[in-house]
């Protein structure tokens, strides 16, 4: 096991965290080579209770040398103590020692962002430290005091993503508009994202929502996935990309084959893409979905429990689809070498298998996989991560990636929640 001192000293080139670095909330930072499968020591680890019996990691930010963790879970523990925190706790991306940084925040966590000397909370809760910000807060990165100033009103459903860009804090979610983006300071909505996302799937789960979105590293174009048809009054299923600038507007990609149902019927399954991330070149992006299996005639054409890369310049089929064969993929993080994907999955390359009865050449990865990103087969990296409802959040640093899910063990280890898998 690699020890979590040392990590810093493994990156090529000898690259360090810089004072005032805010690491994009996407995966998209570009890395030189695939990240080892051998976790670093030291990290935190959530704490199952009474209260929470199986704690997990939503959403992960970093700011500075500190790492900040979001999700359910009510107590985590490292170096031998154990640190009462709620759904919210922060660490030293070298040492792993927890931070005395605590909000008190009244529900989930479920999206993360950081910029300047403070950190972005989003999810589905009321207040912070009893002060009223339904669904997003802005706290303070050291001392988790509410930063009073800024007051989003975030109301009608959780924020289920965050993303700092063009000076912006960018949020999706269940809420009134769907997606917005608001002032760092203040919270107001600056209108410069102002698409109407609209027409709920039919029997979907919920309403209207934004699942995921991400934003390339030139601030220029923004991918989002969700429960919704039309975008700016024009069809979008499950997916839609946009062009920034002064003001957003829709662009003309768009695949037809997203329109398309997977085989199953669950409400919680129809709006299908989860997921998403851009290449850090930004030509292409890849999306993970549940849905279960793919209808025998989609077989190939439709992103149904796997993971599909779309390029920018060719929206009329994927270059690829890496199917599971029956089970969830929930998030991916694209580096330039490897294509990270997460879920309850068993297999990957599995086209046309169906869980426990894979076809001749799908290989065992549980939990977690690698995938080539110009071939879309799997690579051979393969740390095994058994999971429950499956990992819903990477983070992609200079350094290497952080991994937050529902597991209790990573490659045979303990790393319940948080694991860090350095560049070597």
């Amino acid at each position: 096991m690699l020890r979590l001192s040392s990590f810093l000293g493994l990156v090529a080139g000898g690259a360090s965290l810089v004072a005032g670095l805010t690491v994009p909330a996407s995966g998209s930072v570009p890395h030189p080579g695939v990240v080892s499968e051998d976790a670093a020591n030291g990290t935190p680890q959530l704490v199952a209770t009474g209260a929470v019996g199986q704690p997990r990691t939503d959403a992960l930010t970093q700011l500075d040398d500190t790492v900040y963790a979001g999700g359910w879970f009510d107590r985590a523990s490292q170096g031998g103590n154990t640190y009462d925190r709620h759904n919210i706790v922060a660490f030293d991306a070298d040492s792993g020692a927890v931070r005395s940084f605590n909000p008190t925040l009244t529900g989930r966590v479920w999206a993360l962002a950081s910029d300047g000397d403070s950190i972005y909370i989003g999810g589905k809760f009321g207040r912070t430290n009893g002060i009223s910000r339904p669904n997003l807060v802005k706290v303070d990165a050291t001392t988790g005091a509410v930063d009073t100033a800024f007051n989003a009103r975030i109301t009608g459903g959780r924020v289920n993503a965050l993303v700092v860009a063009n000076g912006r804090l960018y949020v999706g979610g269940a809420f009134t508009k769907k997606l917005i983006a608001v002032n760092l300071d203040t919270g107001a909505d600056t209108g410069t994202f102002d698409l109407a996302i609209t027409d709920q799937l039919p029997n979907s789960w919920g309403t209207v929502a934004v699942y995921a979105m991400a934003i390339n590293r030139a601030g220029t174009q923004l991918v989002a996935t969700g429960d919704f048809r039309t975008v700016a009054g024009q069809p979008r299923s499950r997916l839609f990309v946009a062009n920034l600038g002064a003001t957003a507007t829709l662009s003309s990609w768009y695949y037809e084959g997203f329109t398309r149902p997977c085989s199953s019927t669950n409400p919680r399954r129809i709006a299908y893409l989860q997921g998403v991330d851009f290449s850090p070149d930004g030509s292409y992006f890849v999306v993970v979905a549940t849905g279960q299996i793919s209808r025998t005639a989609d077989l190939g054409e439709t992103v149904c429990d796997g993971a599909g890369r779309f390029d920018l310049d060719d929206d009329s089929q994927p270059a690829w689809i890496n199917y599971t064969g029956g089970d969830s993929l929930w998030s991916v993080a694209a580096t330039g070498p490897a294509v990270y994907v997460q879920g309850h999955h068993t297999y990957l390359d599995n086209e046309g298998g169906w869980q426990n009865h894979p076809i001749p050449t799908a290989v065992v990865r549980r939990g977690i996989g690698a995938i080539n990103p110009t071939t879309g087969r799997a690579l051979a990296w393969n740390p095994s991560k058994p999971a429950s409802v499956g990992g819903k959040a990477f983070l992609a640093t200079q350094d290497g990636l952080w991994v937050g899910s529902d597991s209790q063990l990573f490659n045979g280890d303990p790393h319940r929640g948080i694991a860090f898998c350095p560049l070597p």
